[in-house]
């Protein structure tokens, strides 16, 4: 088990991590009207994160999104970024996360197939191919949804109970469709348009269906568009548009383009926007090898909104193994950080190596030290 250096640039608060003998025990009423108690803790690490009741409920669809997203990174983008879009609905200031509990494993199963007799239920479009067209080897057309993701969020009311305040969904879209033909694998690149318009289909679809659910008609709805990557990619997708049925509406009222990109630094492109930051990363790079030459790479991945980096997180992995020596190069990885990457952007770096973790640096944007610790 490694333990902690820390390092007196900063430190950081691990209070916020463990339970708290504050925490608030509230009563709930489920929908078979049965009392359960549930605590509320009362520690919020950030105004960003929700705090969540315990004991946690899992959603019935949790183990889908591992098998039909195409990379770990899709995986947590999905869920993180559809966090970061319900706090613009529903802030944390005044809801509680909860996986969702209202979409059940059998309906995304039936949701997510093609649609066919056999089941009208199917999001995806039919095969609509004839035997003969099979036969010939023409293509189907490819699958677009490729999974359904729900988290709900809850309100404490005037009579100290919790209610369910308001559901996002987000719908994870493939921009390439991977299948085979006649056993040879092929892979099928979805126009962007497509996306988008079948998307908001699928949306009011959804919509609809969760209205018609018991206790659902009043109930806030956000649904948001993700655009899986390829397979080979080396960032996640990202969403691409959100929007949100009122109470009471069947449809998705209005829908908000949005601009998010990750770029894996140093990167190979031409594009102007990135430049600054690719010259800024490149220079600490070329800083890190002069000082220490036995490493194996260094990576950055930017995040970006509205054509702005809002974070950068740089992997180091290192092939050396002694205590003093990692402090050594930690510190000076922290002035490199100071010295080239401007201070509006948030920033973190970690060490690795065979071993496992060996340093975290952490500064926020705005903020003019870094939170800094080792493991040994």
């Amino acid at each position: 088990m490694k333990h902690i250096w820390w390092i007196p640039i900063s430190i950081l608060l691990l209070s916020g991590c463990v339970p708290s003998g504050n925490d608030e025990a509230e009563v709930i009423n489920t929908e078979q009207d049965e009392v359960e108690t549930a605590i509320i803790p009362s520690m919020q690490l950030d105004d960003q994160y929700y705090r969540t009741l315990l004991p946690y409920k899992q959603s019935a669809t949790r183990g889908k999104i591992v098998s039909r997203l195409n990379s770990r990174y899709d995986i947590k983008e999905a869920e993180h970024g559809l966090l970061r879009l319900s706090q613009q609905q529903f802030s944390p200031d005044d809801y509680y996360f909860q996986e969702g509990q209202k979409i059940t494993d059998e309906e995304a199963s039936l949701w997510l197939q093609r649609e066919s007799k056999d089941n009208p239920q199917g999001l995806n479009p039919e095969d609509g191919r004839s035997q003969a067209e099979t036969d010939e080897g023409e293509r189907p057309q490819p699958e677009l949804l490729a999974h359904i993701l729900e988290q709900n969020y809850l309100v404490k009311t005037e009579e100290d109970k919790i209610r369910l305040g308001g559901v996002s969904i987000g719908l994870a879209m493939n921009t390439v469709y991977y299948n085979s033909s006649d056993n040879i694998p092929y892979e099928e690149t979805i126009p962007q348009d497509q996306i988008i318009s079948e998307g908001k289909r699928m949306a009011d679809e959804i919509v609809k269906r969760i209205r018609e659910k018991e206790g659902m008609g009043d109930v806030p709805i956000l649904v948001a568009l993700f655009a899986q990557n390829s397979r080979n990619a080396m960032t996640p997708g990202t969403y691409f548009s959100y929007g949100a049925a009122p109470k009471g509406e069947t449809e998705v009222a209005n829908w908000n383009d949005l601009d998010e990109a990750y770029v894996v630094f140093p990167t190979s492109g031409t594009n102007e926007q990135y430049r600054d930051i690719d010259t800024a990363f490149r220079n600490f790079k070329q800083d890190v090898e002069v000082y220490f030459s036995n490493f194996t790479s260094v990576i950055g991945k930017g995040f970006y909104q509205n054509g702005q980096l809002q974070e950068l997180k740089i992997e180091i992995p290192i092939q050396f193994y002694g205590s003093a020596e990692v402090i050594g190069f930690t510190q000076y990885v922290t002035g490199l950080i100071l010295d080239h990457f401007p201070d509006d952007v948030q920033i973190e770096v970690n060490v690795t190596s065979t071993n496992g973790a060996e340093a975290l640096i952490l500064r926020k944007a705005g903020e003019t030290e870094p939170v800094v610790h080792i493991y040994e």
